[in-house]
C-alpha cells in the first residue's frame, strides 16, 4: 500500500507540480521582459531631452569658444561621431520600433 502511495506521489510531483513550476516561471519570465507603455513614453521624453541638451551644450561651447579663442571644450566636439553615438543608436531603435 506505501509502496503504491509513493509511486502516485512521485508520478503526480513528475507530471503536474514540475510543469506547473516550469510554466509558471516561463509566464513570469514572459511579463517582466516587456517595456509597458509609459516606459517607452518616458523613454522617447528622455531621448528628446537628452538631444536638446546635447543642442545647447553645443550652443553654448561656441559661443564661449567665440568669446575667447583659446579655450578649448572639455567634451568633445559635436562634429565628432563618438559624440552622439548613444544618441543615434536610439534613434535608430526608435525608427525601427516605429517600422514593426
Amino acid at each position: 500500500m506505501e509502496e503504491a502511495l509513493t509511486a502516485i506521489f512521485i508520478v503526480s510531483i513528475l507530471f503536474i507540480g514540475l510543469p506547473w513550476i516550469i510554466f509558471h516561471y516561463i509566464t513570469k519570465w514572459k511579463t517582466a521582459a516587456t517595456l509597458t507603455t509609459s516606459d517607452e513614453t518616458l523613454l522617447e521624453e528622455l531621448h528628446a531631452m537628452a538631444r536638446r541638451l546635447d543642442d545647447r551644450m553645443d550652443t553654448v561651447e561656441r559661443i564661449i569658444s567665440a568669446d575667447n579663442p583659446d579655450w578649448r571644450p572639455a567634451r568633445l566636439t559635436s562634429a565628432d561621431d563618438q559624440d552622439d553615438y548613444g544618441l543615434e543608436q536610439v534613434e535608430r531603435m526608435l525608427k525601427e520600433r516605429v517600422r514593426k
